[in-house]
């Protein structure tokens, strides 16, 4: 007798994952199993993936190494949200015999998250709703755009839409990164600047780059030491391209005037870590890709690839 599929989709942190695409469509072809909750140890991953054929990951959530990949030998097929994971090893999969495939993304959640959490910091806006809902009436002064600088590291897809707001916005737009050009700065509507020149004369700082070998800690101590104490430091694109211990320590020290933050290097970031008591923190739990419309294609495109996984056994 054929053995029944299992499909696992983990982390579905806002009990969405059913509402988001046609699963009724696996009946009678798979058995669906959804996991809200979160397993951060290996061997926990590893015993609970034990009888699936086809895992569903939402973005780097739960880690694929070649150590938990080896213990699953039911595992034929991974299904990732987007269009790359680095915390899947593809290379272990490969030898592996396991199928990866990628879904498609909306472009537009991560730089509007970005703009929030700069106009947020900028106005301070948690802190005055507070103590406005505990009894009080205005307790600081906001920050004018018009007329100050960004530095946005990494011009890309996100980090041009980035550019395009803060245009929108009067603001002058400097940018960096190690393989950027001034000519294709200037068709995004910034200047290029050193990295230096960039930690140094920006009121904003917003990194845009993909976590790579060569990306992973490429803003350390010394780059917050060029920044003014005025400055901002903003990144929705992941916490390991920053050096957490560098920056924790520029906050404490008032060497920037705060951080706006939607990734970390651990996620869920622990209940204990600094930044969720700190001053001058503004802090989210890695939703900038977390909307209605990314969550739709990710979903809806999920469950094609195992349709079309599917339809290849039968």
């Amino acid at each position: 007798m054929k053995e029944p599929i299992h499909v696992a989709i983990l982390d579905d942190y806002q009990h969405v994952a059913l509402s988001m695409a046609d699963w009724p469509l696996l009946q009678g072809k798979a058995q669906l199993t959804v996991f809200n909750d979160h397993l951060s140890d290996k061997a926990g991953v590893i015993e609970r993936l034990q009888p699936f054929q086809i895992v569903c990951v939402m973005r780097e959530r739960t880690p694929l190494t070649k150590e938990i990949l080896s213990a699953l030998p039911r595992l034929k097929l991974i299904v990732s949200t987007g269009q790359r994971n680095a915390s899947i090893d593809i290379k272990a999969a490969e030898e592996l015999g396991i199928e990866l495939k990628h879904t498609g993304y909306v472009m537009t959640g991560a730089p509007e998250m970005t703009w929030a959490l700069l106009m947020a910091a900028a106005r301070n806006i948690v802190e005055e709703n507070i103590h406005f809902r505990e009894g009080g009436w205005q307790k600081g002064m906001g920050i004018d755009l018009t007329g100050k600088t960004i530095g946005i590291i990494g011009l890309g897809n996100i980090g041009s839409k980035i550019a395009k707001y803060a245009t929108a916005f009067d603001m002058k737009v400097i940018a960096w990164s190690e393989n950027l050009t001034p000519e294709a700065a200037e068709k995004q509507g910034a200047s290029w600047v050193s990295k230096e020149t960039l930690m140094r004369e920006s009121d904003f700082v917003t990194i845009h780059m993909v976590l790579s070998h060569r990306s992973r800690g490429i803003i350390t101590a010394a780059d917050f030491d060029q920044m003014k104490p005025t400055a901002w430091f903003i990144n929705t694109s992941r916490g390991p391209l920053v050096d957490e211990f560098a920056l924790i320590d520029a906050i404490r020290t008032r060497k920037i005037a705060g951080a706006a933050l939607d990734v970390f290097d651990q996620e869920p970031l622990p209940k204990d870590h600094p930044f969720r008591t700190m001053e001058h923190v503004l802090i989210t739990p890695h939703i900038g890709y977390v909307t209605e419309n990314t969550y739709g294609v990710f979903y809806q495109d999920t469950l094609e690839a195992i349709l079309q996984w599917l339809s290849g056994q039968e």
